[in-house]
């Protein structure tokens, strides 16, 4: 990851909720519901890069907000 740590623990794209998903960079309410209603239909993202099958997520976006993303695969320290 480059520059500054990820704030809050990294939002995974199969189980966030518009919410959580407009917490990363260039993600805004619209694209936010984008997502989860591509997840509805598609079913589960198998990878990140899935992200920019979503109409409004392209490359540029998809670079600014990958540091924040999981898609659940990634082994998770244990919190405390």
């Amino acid at each position: 990851a480059a520059g500054k740590p990820a704030p809050t623990a990294k939002v995974n794209i199969n189980t966030a909720s518009v919410e959580q998903l407009t917490t990363l960079p260039g993600v805004g309410p619209k694209l936010a519901a984008r997502i989860v209603e591509y997840r509805t239909k598609s079913g589960t993202f198998r990878s990140t890069q899935e992200l920019m099958n979503v109409k409004g997520v392209g490359e540029k976006n998809f670079a600014k907000m990958e540091a924040g993303l999981s898609d659940g695969e990634a082994p998770k320290a244990a919190a405390k």
